[in-house]
């Protein structure tokens, strides 16, 4: 009973194998071709930056939540800074005291004595101008002459004297008070650093702080980036970075919107490789972009070295070793290739439109 099921089956096995022998011929095709470099990224906002801390604390606020929009110089979080505040009040108290408003009483009082000092030398050198007069009118005594120009000679260092004095103490008066001004400048900045702004305006698209935990330098606290505009952040292998340049466009897909196909031309390429990864970053701009993005989505592209229109094509596939096709009478022919993607490969040579070629066994 077995063999006439036996001899049923051959000729449908027959028929099957001259089927599958017959569909696996084709023709060369005249298309367009291009060649691209491959390339693996994530999707990032533009200006995204990771926001750090300058001091270490205890996160007492967070001033925004996800989601939010901010502005440059918006709060974030505020980091527990009772000894900051401590360092501020005490400048703010030695600028207070140093101000030239609170010395002002001193300077006054050297004001007076330099005034009298000079009233004093104008009214000494007054009466050595009389005494001169009268002893060149040959009145008086050469001891009286000598009296008043020794009066008017200590009365000129006191004047001297005092407003050296005065010039002294408003000097220094207005060095202390700079110094002083500065330093509560300096405790200003300082207790504004425990307020964690940020730099840019934007959205908040994540927070990595709570209320209560640990704020350290050594890692973000938040990550911030514009909402509207985005960019594309691409890894590209270090075999082929020599072709990639400004300008060149980028076939796109997403995991997120499958199927679909977007846009982008490359906008800067980083000029350092990755020695864990042996990559390059390349930075693109989309050119047709999805409705809706977020930072960080996966995204896989093609970058378009060169395009070529109306070139005779063959499938990679159906390219042996060496660069041969066969033919439909089973012989081998060598032919010159050009352009290649990941399904075709253009012949320059050896083949025309007219040839019927098989796909290799493999």
């Amino acid at each position: 009973m077995k063999k006439p099921l036996l001899l049923i089956g051959i000729p449908t096995i027959m028929l099957a194998m001259a089927c599958r022998q017959k569909a696996m011929t084709t023709q060369p095709v005249v298309e367009t071709i291009t060649e691209s470099v491959y390339a693996s990224g994530i999707i990032k906002s533009e200006n995204q930056y990771e926001v750090y801390a300058t001091v270490n604390g205890i996160a007492t606020h967070l001033w925004v939540k996800e989601g939010d929009s901010i502005t440059k110089g918006s709060p974030i979080i505020q980091v527990a800074h009772a000894t900051a505040q401590l360092n501020t009040d005490n400048a703010q108290i030695a600028a207070d005291y140093a101000a030239r408003a609170a010395n002002n009483k001193k300077l006054e009082e050297l004001l007076l004595g330099m005034q009298q000092a000079k009233r004093l030398l104008d009214n000494d050198a007054l009466l050595l101008d009389r005494q001169r007069n009268l002893w060149n009118q040959q009145i008086g005594t050469r001891n009286q002459l000598e009296q008043r120009e020794l009066a008017c000679k200590n009365s000129q260092t006191n004047y001297e004297a005092a407003a050296l004095q005065y010039q002294e103490l408003e000097r220094d008066i207005r060095f202390r008070e700079q110094q002083a001004l500065k330093n509560l400048a300096i405790a200003r900045s300082q207790a504004g650093d425990y307020t964690i702004k940020s730099e840019y305006s934007g959205k908040v698209y994540d927070l990595l702080i709570e209320q209560g935990e640990h704020v350290g330098t050594q890692q973000p606290v938040a990550v911030i980036g514009d909402a509207t505009a985005f960019l594309l952040e691409l890894q590209v292998d270090e075999y082929d970075i020599a072709r990639i340049k400004p300008g060149q466009k980028i076939i796109v897909t997403m995991d997120s919107y499958r199927g679909q196909v977007f846009t982008a031309a490359v906008t800067r390429l980083i000029p350092i490789m990755n020695e864990r990864t042996k990559t390059f970053t390349v930075e693109a701009g989309f050119m047709q972009a999805p409705p809706m993005l977020y930072p960080r989505l996966t995204c896989e592209a093609n970058i378009i070295i060169t395009q070529k229109d109306k070139a005779l094509t063959i499938p990679r596939t159906w390219l042996m070793e060496g660069d041969y096709v066969l033919l439909a009478n089973k012989d081998k022919r060598k032919v010159t290739t050009g352009l290649r993607d990941y399904h075709k490969v253009e012949i320059m040579a050896g083949l025309s439109a007219a040839d019927l070629i098989i796909k290799p066994q493999p």
